[in-house]
Parts: structure tokens; C-alpha cells; sequence
């Protein structure tokens, strides 16, 4: 019962903060919504874009990706609560029927989960073991997405340079794993070799990005000419704190993750990789988020995503909580010295657009590899078969489901297609 009580509470808070303009989770909604703010889109013109942007990831990404793992995507909900909470219009009555749908579609994304997994297992072809395949090339292709950033934003040289250095430090980290060269009190100690990997990446890519310097003698851009809305996101810390509290304690009870690489490895039980993955997803997202938020004054219910690492690493909800809201309240008042750094560095301003870029690129790859191996242990050799001519069938048609979703969504089609197949006898599921 308090799973399910966080859940609607979040979705609740959620809707009413994206009802009011206070916050949106999807980082391309939130230079729209100002329009409506100030009066230059209507709500209805503002619902419909936030359904088009996110109704489709909500389907394709963020749900499979929950099964898959059995943990909540945060996307699967904060997605949802935008185009919830987009759709009504401010007002007495309205944003509090946005809350209450809010807090109905965090207890149906509760439940559903549980009972499409349920149903999945009494199906002649339990499907569910060889779908949670999908998310294992996530995990190891995640590292790859700084010299992917690097690449974009400084040239192939340094991108190829950032790679190798990553992956010569993963090769070490397993080689001192193995011989169990790290103890601590005679204990042997394993760490993360993704993890590592990914950490140096992010190393190169944040000395890269920090050698590019304004030459301007006054830095003003976000730091001055838009002190307003830093101030109206600071008039709404209070609210934002509760959305950081709830997040981080959901995340302490597996309930949530924030990213599909955190989500794979905490569904497997290796917390601390979670944790350290999450913080360096979350350290990667600051330019992006910060810059967007100085813009326009709309922040974003998780903040700067630094409240999952929180909830990780957090002995309990409580604290986790605690710590989820004193983390949103840091993160509000230091925007305006974000706002400082960004300007005197523009090339880490720069690097948020193509981390998101880069990361999308990974999942796309990775998410793919994924459902194709997961729908070849369903149903071996027509599930390559099936995902290889879906993804191209997508591509000819333009696309109508995004990249990320393809894998994902064809394994399950492969799981019920499977099950059709040994109802009509045309395959025997091995034994289970």
C-alpha cells in the first residue's frame, strides 16, 4: 500500500506541476510551455504538442523498458503526468481533476506493470526470462556515449583518443577485479568496470568542453537576461522539493529508476554500478537542464536527476527523501551561478545538447541488440528474422516508431507471436 500510495502521490504532484507551468519532464516541452504562460499558444495547441512529444515514448519506450527490468522507467510516469497536466487548463477546478488523474495514472502504471509480468508468465510460452535480455547490451554500450559527445562537439580525433582511454580503464578494472588486486581490511573490493569507463570518459569530455572559454569581457547571457525566471522557479522551490522527495524515495524502494542503464543494473542487484551510472547520467544532463530551465523558467520535477543517485545510495526512504529534497533546493539556488558558468564556458553550455544526442544514439544501438537477442531466445531464429525486418520496415515508413522503441516493442511482438505459434502447434516451447 505505501508503494502504490508514493506512486499516485507522485503522479499526482507531477500533473499539478506541469498544469501549472511549475515543472515539465520532457526537456523539449519546457521552451514551449512559456508560450502558453505568457500567452502566445493556446492550451489546447499546448496539450496537443505535449501529446504528440511524448505520448509515443510513453508506448514505446518508457513501458517496455519497465517490463523488461520490472522496474518503473520514470519516463513511463512523468511522461504521462505532462500530457496530463498539459491538457487542462489552470483553474480552480481543472488542475486539481489533472491531479486526481495524475494520482490514478501512477496506481494504474503500478499495477499494469504487475499485471502485464503476471500475465505474461501463464501464457503456453513464458516469454518474460528471455525478454529481460533486452536490457543487457545497455549496460556495456552506455560507457561509449562520451567519445560519441566528444566526437560531435570537438572532432574524431579526440573522440577516438576519449574511447580508447575508456576502454583500456574498463580491461584494467576487470583485470584488478579477477586477481582481486583491491582490498580494503584484507576484503577484496569489485568495482564497476563500466562504471570506471564511464567516469573517464566524462573526464575527457568535461577537460575538452572546459577548454573552450568566452572571450567576451561581459558575460551576461543567462546569468543576467533572465534573472526573472530563475526567480519564479526559486518562488516554487517548495513544490519542487516534495517532487525530489517522493522521487528519491521511490527510487530507494526499486520502485522507479531514472535512465534504462541505472534500471538494468539495479534489476540485476548491483546497486552501487546503479548509483554510479545515475550520477554520471545526471552529471552529463546539467548543462542541458540548467540552461533550459534559466531559459525559461520551468524546471523539472526530478531537477537535475542527481535525486535517483540519491534514492541509490540512501540507506532508507527517509533519508532518501530527505536527502532528494535538500539536493532540488541546492540545485534551484545555485542555478544562478550555473548560469555564470555556462556562460564563461560555452563549450560545456554546448556539450549538454550533444550528450542527449549521444545517449540517444547508444540506447537506440544498444536497445536494438537487445530486443534481437531477446527475441531470438523466444523463439531462436525467427526472432532476428522478425526484429531485423521490423526495424527496416520502420525505417522505410518513415520512421512512425522511434529508433529506441523497435527493439523493445518487436521482442514483445515476438513473445506473443511465439505463444500464437505454439497454440496453432507450429512450435514447441522448450521446458520451463
Amino acid at each position: 500500500m505505501l508503494e502504490v500510495i508514493l506512486m499516485m502521490c507522485i503522479g499526482a504532484l507531477a500533473a499539478v506541476m506541469a498544469n501549472m507551468g511549475i515543472a515539465v519532464f520532457n526537456d523539449g516541452l519546457r521552451p514551449i510551455v512559456p508560450k502558453n504562460l505568457e500567452g502566445r499558444m493556446s492550451r489546447r495547441e499546448l496539450g496537443v504538442t505535449a501529446f504528440a512529444m511524448s505520448f509515443g515514448l510513453v508506448i514505446g519506450f518508457g513501458i517496455p523498458i519497465s517490463i523488461a527490468g520490472s522496474i518503473i522507467l520514470i519516463h513511463s510516469i512523468l511522461l504521462g503526468t505532462d500530457i496530463i497536466g498539459l491538457i487542462f487548463k489552470r483553474g480552480k477546478f481543472t488542475t486539481p481533476i489533472a491531479g486526481i488523474l495524475g494520482a490514478l495514472y501512477g496506481a494504474g502504471i503500478y499495477y499494469g506493470l504487475k499485471a502485464v509480468v503476471d500475465a505474461f508468465k501463464l501464457l503456453p510460452l513464458n516469454f518474460v526470462d528471455g525478454f529481460n535480455k533486452v536490457g543487457e547490451p545497455v549496460v556495456v554500450s552506455f560507457m561509449v556515449f562520451p567519445a560519441i559527445a566528444i566526437v560531435l562537439q570537438f572532432g574524431m580525433k579526440k573522440g577516438i583518443i576519449a574511447f580508447l582511454v575508456a576502454a583500456l580503464s574498463r580491461q584494467i578494472i576487470v583485470f584488478m577485479n579477477t586477481e582481486k588486486i583491491i582490498k580494503i581490511g584484507g576484503s577484496p573490493i569489485t568495482l564497476s568496470p563500466e562504471g570506471i569507463a564511464l567516469i573517464v570518459g566524462m573526464i575527457f569530455l568535461l577537460v575538452y568542453a572546459m577548454r573552450e572559454k568566452s572571450t567576451e569581457k561581459n558575460l551576461s547571457t543567462l546569468a543576467t537576461l533572465f534573472t526573472d525566471r530563475v526567480t519564479r522557479i526559486k518562488k516554487h522551490a517548495w513544490v519542487l522539493m516534495i517532487s525530489g522527495g517522493l522521487i528519491a524515495a521511490a527510487t530507494n524502494l526499486l520502485l522507479i529508476a531514472g535512465d534504462p542503464i541505472s534500471l538494468n543494473l539495479l534489476s540485476d542487484g548491483k546497486i552501487s554500478e546503479g548509483g554510479i551510472a545515475s550520477l554520471a547520467k545526471a552529471f552529463g544532463f546539467v548543462p542541458l537542464i540548467a540552461s533550459t530551465a534559466i531559459a525559461t523558467g520551468v524546471y523539472g520535477p526530478v531537477g537535475f536527476t542527481f535525486v535517483f543517485a540519491a534514492g541509490i545510495f540512501s540507506p532508507n526512504p527517509v533519508v532518501a527523501a530527505i536527502l532528494g529534497a535538500i539536493i532540488i533546493l541546492a540545485e534551484i539556488f545555485l542555478l544562478t551561478k550555473l548560469a555564470a558558468v555556462l556562460d564563461r564556458f560555452p563549450g560545456i553550455r554546448a556539450s549538454g545538447e550533444n550528450i542527449r544526442t549521444a545517449m540517444t544514439r547508444v540506447l537506440e544501438v544498444a536497445l536494438l541488440v537487445g530486443g534481437a537477442n531477446a527475441a531470438n531466445t523466444i523463439v531462436p531464429g525467427f526472432g532476428f528474422f522478425a526484429i531485423v525486418g521490423f526495424y527496416l520496415l520502420n525505417e522505410v515508413a518513415g520512421r512512425p516508431i522511434v529508433r529506441m522503441a523497435v527493439g523493445p516493442i518487436g521482442a514483445i511482438a515476438v513473445g506473443i507471436i511465439g505463444n500464437l505459434f505454439a497454440l496453432l502447434g507450429l512450435y514447441t516451447p522448450p521446458t520451463q
